[in-house]
Parts: C-alpha cells; sequence; structure tokens
C-alpha cells in the first residue's frame, strides 16, 4: 500500500493550492478517501471526505466553501483544491483510508504565511 501527497508549499493568505495523494496497492475504486491535517498545537484533525464514487463530499465547518475533493478513479489519485488560504490552514496535510487515523503517507506541507 502507498500513499504519496504532493502538491504542498509556501503561499501567501488567500492563495490557492491543489494537493495530489497518488494511491497504489488497494482497491481506491472501493474506499472511500479522506485528507486529515496535523498542526503541534491543534494535533489531527479531519478535513474533508469523498466517496468512493466521487459524489459523497463533506468538509469540515473550517473549510467548507473553500476546499474541494475530488478524486480520478482512472488515475488512482485523490486531490484537495484548496482556495482562499488562511494562516490557521498551515499544516501537514495526508490522504488516508480512515477518516480518524493516518495511513501510510509522509504528508505535504502547507505553510500560509505574509
Amino acid at each position: 500500500v502507498q500513499l504519496v501527497e504532493s502538491g504542498g508549499g509556501l503561499v501567501q493568505p488567500g492563495d490557492s493550492l491543489r494537493l495530489s495523494c497518488a494511491c497504489s496497492g488497494f482497491n481506491f475504486h472501493n474506499s472511500a478517501m479522506h485528507w486529515l491535517r496535523q498542526t503541534p498545537g491543534k494535533g489531527l484533525e479531519w478535513v474533508s471526505t469523498i466517496g468512493p464514487g466521487g459524489a459523497l463530499k463533506q468538509y469540515s465547518d473550517v473549510v467548507k466553501g473553500r476546499f474541494a475533493i475530488s478524486r480520478d478513479n482512472a488515475k488512482n489519485i485523490v486531490y484537495l483544491q484548496m482556495n482562499s488560504l488562511k494562516p490557521d490552514d498551515t499544516a501537514i496535510y495526508y490522504c488516508s483510508r480512515d477518516r480518524f487515523t493516518l495511513d501510510r503517507g509522509q504528508g505535504t506541507q502547507v505553510t500560509v504565511s505574509s
């Protein structure tokens, strides 16, 4: 099983980023996928979920209206489009097969700072 997150970086408040998570080694097409984020101060926080077919999408209240989750089942990739980024969005972002725990990815750092 591999989950490889990418797309993070240093951006200014109000900017956008698109994160990607390339998955392999499990039945991606039948798996709900989740984005989580982790900071030293807040711990592990659930961000968003997408169902196996892509129709079901859920967001935490703090990112609703700014972030958009999507997936490409042909490429086994899940995305997180992040718009109107705020300093509080600074975290390491992980994709996971579980809503509550980290998976095998290494995460990608997102830093929002002026």
